[in-house]
């Protein structure tokens, strides 16, 4: 989208940044040049040249408050009808902000929480992934969401062409697929469908006149090892899988650096003996789903 109005096609993407001792999703954007390519990242900084970001009370650990400020998509779109974008945001919370646009690629730094109601705008489960469009046709701008497992999600938008949004809570549209707990075999044969790590785009794929939903995933595929039979992996996984518990559990306990230590590298080590009766492949797959 051209963020700033000069004309020039820029990317906008969310990231995920350290900054000290603190998590936190910062705004990167890429301004267009007039020869078609980008300059090089840069965080977006609000108009008191500041890094926009969600703020938090807690901090890393300490409830779940501290995740809202880890970016998972900024959404950039005319949200309140006054000719400037604005970024519409979701979190690893699965909450929903709105920075407000002061036009040319300038945004106020204070957010707004977005609201169903008198209630903050969530969806099922977490990672908030939006998508604004009028999804239903009539005439507002709607909110559509990817999750971590809940599905893909839709906020319906009241109030009607032209005056401020009023959002409904979401309502699942699409399913997640079911969970595989880690142990779990896993092979490409048994996926359906998504099943975590939702994300979402929207658009006419087959140019029907009918919004259709692209759906990219994350999945983890798990099988025996060569030469291990489906019996024997079970075995041997739980076996692992007490070592690694009782590993850890060391690891927590540990009073003295020397016993952490040697307790970290006990779990590094049993990470690394997976590999002898366990077979893993970390992908994802695109879906598409046609509108009826």
């Amino acid at each position: 989208m051209d963020l700033n109005g000069d004309g020039k096609f820029d990317i906008l993407s969310g990231s995920y940044s350290r900054i000290g001792e603190d998590m936190a999703g910062l705004f990167q954007v890429l301004w267009g040049k007039a020869d078609g390519t980008f300059k090089t990242a840069e965080t977006l900084n609000g108009t008191d040249g500041k890094p926009l970001i969600i703020p938090v009370n807690g901090k890393p650990g300490e409830g779940e408050d501290w995740i809202k400020n880890i970016c998972t998509r900024p959404f950039a779109v005319d949200w309140d009808g006054d000719g400037k974008l604005d970024l519409v945001v979701g979190n690893f919370l699965g909450t929903f902000y709105l920075f407000k646009g002061e036009g040319k690629g300038k945004f106020n730094p204070v957010p707004e929480e977005m609201k169903a109601g008198d209630a903050p705008l969530t969806v099922e489960g977490h990672h908030g992934d939006p998508f604004v469009i009028d999804w239903d046709g009539d005439g507002d701008l709607d909110i559509l969401s990817g999750s971590d497992h809940g599905g893909i999600q839709w906020a319906e938008n009241l109030a009607g062409r032209g005056k401020p949004p009023q959002l409904a809570q979401f309502k699942v549209l699409i399913p997640g697929g079911a969970h595989a707990d880690f142990g779990q075999v896993l092979k490409e044969k048994d996926i359906t469908g998504p099943r975590s790590a939702m994300r979402i785009w929207i658009d006419d794929y087959n140019g029907d006149g009918k919004l259709d939903v692209f759906v990219g995933d994350l999945v983890n595929l798990l099988s025996p090892a060569e030469g291990v039979t489906e019996e024997q992996f079970k075995e041997k996984f739980a076996a692992w899988n007490k070592s690694l518990q009782d590993a850890s559990q060391k690891m927590n306990d540990a009073k003295e650096e020397k016993e952490r230590t040697a307790a970290i590298e006990a779990v590094q080590k049993l990470y690394g003996e997976r590999s002898k009766f366990m077979k893993e492949d970390y992908t994802g797959f695109v879906w598409l789903y046609l509108q009826k």
